[in-house]
């Protein structure tokens, strides 16, 4: 809600003052230096340790994964191209059950399904989540890396940078 909130306001700006404001809003991130709290550093360094990884519910929840090298490259097109006062969503168009993302990477990191851990689903967890990406697709943005080919890349630098990684999951 505060994301909502806080596109508003910018919107009020540019409507009662004319304050150029661009809006931009992304689908689920992912890439190197990602927080490891967050799903894809999280199984993909649970993973390096030899632990389980938490699949909420029956692992069919949605999502719409975005490289971080894609999702900037959508957002300085809006810059150089976007209408002032308008709304971009930047998603890769690859929506993706959880339980096939969880396969993509036991099979990258060599794993198998007893690395997986089904949790009870969170109270009002949404069951997809996904964006209509014709506005920027419009202005002549694609993404550059298929799902496969960005889990790959961050795969490997999550395995490169332990020293990164090791000292935030090790704190409390």
């Amino acid at each position: 809600a505060s994301k909502a909130g806080s596109d508003l306001i910018a919107l009020s700006y540019y409507a009662t003052h004319g304050t150029p404001v661009l809006v931009t809003r992304c689908t689920n991130n992912f890439g190197p230096w990602q927080y490891p709290e967050k799903a894809i550093p999280l199984f993909t360094t649970n993973l390096l340790d030899g632990k389980k990884i938490p699949l909420y519910g029956d692992g069919l929840n949605e999502r719409d994964w975005i490289y971080v090298d894609d999702h900037c490259s959508g957002v300085h097109l809006v810059l150089e191209k976007g209408e002032l006062g308008e709304i971009y969503n930047i998603g890769a168009g690859n929506e993706t059950p959880n339980r096939v993302l969880v396969d993509k990477l036991l099979a990258l990191l060599g794993k198998d399904e007893s690395s997986v851990q089904y949790v009870q689903d969170r109270k009002g967890h949404d069951r997809r989540y996904s964006v209509d990406i014709a506005k920027v697709t419009k202005l002549g943005w694609k993404r550059e890396r298929s799902l496969d080919e960005a889990l790959e890349s961050t795969v490997k630098w999550y395995r490169d940078n332990r020293w990164w990684w090791e000292p935030l999951k090790a704190k409390p």
